[in-house]
C-alpha cells in the first residue's frame, strides 16, 4: 500500500499533503508495528481512510489497533472512503476539526 494508495487515500492526500493545512502530514507512517494511512506527528493525530467493504470485515482488528494507538498517545480520526469520494471538502473539514481538537 505504501506505493499504491487507494483512490480515496490519494485524493485526500493531494489536499492535505505537506504543510497545506499548516502542519506536516505524512502518508503511510510507521508507529510501532503499525503503518497508518496519515500521521500528523506534531499533533499526535492518526488519520485512517476506511474503505466500506474492507474495513467492515476488519472491525475487531481495527478496534484493537486503535486502542493500541490511543494508549500510545495518539488520537485516531477515521474517515469513510465514501465521504472522501462524495464530499472531499467535508472530509478535509473533519481533519481540520481534529487538528484543532488535538492542538488545544
Amino acid at each position: 500500500m505504501r506505493f499504491h494508495p487507494t483512490y480515496s487515500e490519494a485524493v485526500l492526500f493531494s489536499v492535505i499533503r505537506g504543510k497545506r493545512l499548516g502542519v506536516q502530514v505524512r502518508r503511510q507512517a510507521v508507529i510501532g508495528n503499525h503503518i497508518v494511512d496519515f500521521l500528523v506527528r506534531s499533533h499526535s493525530l492518526v488519520i485512517e481512510v476506511d474503505g466500506d467493504l474492507y474495513h467492515a470485515q476488519r472491525q475487531s482488528a481495527d478496534a484493537a489497533r486503535e486502542r493500541k494507538l490511543v494508549r500510545a498517545g495518539y488520537t485516531v480520526l477515521r474517515i469513510p472512503a465514501s465521504l472522501v469520494g462524495t464530499d472531499l471538502a467535508g472530509a478535509v473539514s473533519l481533519v481540520r476539526q481534529a487538528l484543532a481538537d488535538c492542538a488545544g
